[in-house]
Formats: structure tokens, C-alpha cells, sequence
């Protein structure tokens, strides 16, 4: 089966963050004074914000599993409206797809994973659907049932969202829902 008729069979997809979601560049820093803090800042793309949109649109659940705890990723699943995000300082991404497969009743033969780096190889060795951004790592690339040309944090994910609703027939519909949506009622931030 190639990947565009898996493509139909997706009931969930899940994404890595730091070069996924991200360009994998983290900047670190502290405030200054007598309450000192560290923190962290990541940029994400806007357009891959709102290929994640059209795809829980088309009712795809959508999920981020990552390896480094960050406020600023729990920060843009709120504003895009994803509850299921799970971030282990340890990478153990498998367990927790796994554990979201079964509270959702979802096989992994249905699910799609985006990744780019070995922390990503067991899910994406497991999942129906396993995709790798352009600056993928060789072993990733060589896991992949389809390879993006865009690298993360750089309209991967919107490339992905773009391939996998086009492959499924719902691409030009779920424009249009989104263009309609926004022609009246209240805006979601992308």
C-alpha cells in the first residue's frame, strides 16, 4: 500500500516538536534580579499552525508527543486548540502514543507521526502512516512511508497537512470551510 492510500485510513496524527513543529533551535535565557528565572523560546511556523487547523477541522485528533518539557509548547496547544500533548524529558514517545491510542480507541495502523530526529524511530516504526520533515535525520528518512521536502519549523507540517487531505479528497472542502468561517463568526488563532 503506498502512502496515499494509507493516507485515508488516518484517524489521529502526532507530531514532534523541536524540529518538527519547530526549526529544532532552542534559545535559552534568564531574567535578571531578585526573582531570576530561566526560560526557554521556540519559533513556530504560522502556516503549519493552520495546516494543524484544517486537520482537526477535517476531524482528525491530533496529538504532540516530545521529548523536552516546555511552556512554550503547552502555550501553542492551547492556541490551537490540542488537549492531548504529552512532553517526557526521557523520549519514551511510543508508551505515550499508545496510551492515547487506547483511550481513543484508535489502532496504530491509523495513525500518523511526524518526526525528524531518533528519538522518533519507535513511533514511527510502529504508527500506519509515518512521515519525515526535509532535514530529517538519514535513519528517519529511511522509517518514512512519505518524506516532506519542507524542513521543520519551515511549513513542513502545513506541507503535510496540504498532502494528507489532498490524498484523502478533502483538501479543496476544507479550504473553503475555513475561508466560509471566516467570512462571519469568531476567528481561532492559528
Amino acid at each position: 500500500m503506498n502512502a496515499a492510500q494509507l493516507a485515508s485510513r488516518i484517524r489521529m496524527v502526532g507530531f514532534d516538536v523541536d524540529g518538527v513543529l519547530t526549526d529544532g533551535g532552542i534559545y535559552l535565557g534568564a531574567t535578571t534580579g531578585e526573582h531570576a528565572a530561566p526560560f526557554e523560546v521556540k519559533r513556530f511556523d504560522i502556516q503549519d499552525g493552520l495546516g494543524m487547523q484544517l486537520l482537526r477541522q477535517a476531524g482528525l485528533r491530533l496529538v504532540i508527543i516530545t521529548g523536552r518539557v516546555s511552556h512554550s509548547v503547552a502555550q501553542r496547544a492551547r492556541e490551537l486548540g490540542i488537549e492531548d500533548v504529552v512532553q517526557d524529558p526521557q523520549a519514551r514517545k511510543l508508551p505515550a502514543l499508545k496510551a492515547m491510542c487506547a483511550q481513543y480507541a484508535v489502532a496504530l495502523d491509523e495513525v500518523a507521526f511526524v518526526g525528524d530526529d531518533l528519538p522518533d524511530l519507535p513511533v514511527m516504526r510502529s504508527v500506519g502512516l509515518a512521515v519525515a520533515v526535509g532535514n530529517a535525520t538519514p535513519e528517519v528518512q529511511r522509517a518514512a512511508h512519505h518524506q516532506l521536502r519542507a524542513g521543520g519549523g519551515r511549513g513542513a507540517v502545513r506541507e503535510f497537512a496540504q498532502w494528507l487531505l489532498e490524498a484523502r479528497g478533502e483538501w479543496t472542502a476544507q479550504v473553503e470551510q475555513y475561508v466560509a468561517s471566516r467570512m462571519i463568526g469568531e476567528a481561532t488563532p492559528v
